[in-house]
Formats: C-alpha cells, structure tokens, sequence
C-alpha cells in the first residue's frame, strides 16, 4: 500500500513540472488516501496485534 502512495506521489510530482495540473492533482488525490488507508491499516494491525496463545 505504501509503494502505491510513493508511486503516484512521483506521478504527481513529474505531472506537476510539466504542467498537467489535472492529472497531478488526481495523482496527488490518489496518494493521499492511499496513505490514509496506509495509516488506518496500520494502526489497526498494531491495536490487535499478535497474543500469545492462552494457556
């Protein structure tokens, strides 16, 4: 998930110098919630967590 928000992140960047604003702002757009949903994962992930079993 992370390499998709980088991805597009480059895609923005390089659309952006060379002056297509729309697709670097969709880019943009599409990196952000990929980042956002990035984070969410995350800290998901990080609240359960792995228990030990219960013995």
């Amino acid at each position: 998930m992370l390499s998709y928000t980088f991805t597009f992140l480059i895609i923005a960047l390089i659309a952006a110098a060379l002056g297509f604003s729309g697709v670097a702002g969709t880019a943009a757009w599409i990196a952000h919630v990929c980042f956002v949903v990035f984070l969410v994962l995350f800290l998901i992930s990080l609240v359960s967590g792995r228990r030990p079993p219960v013995v």
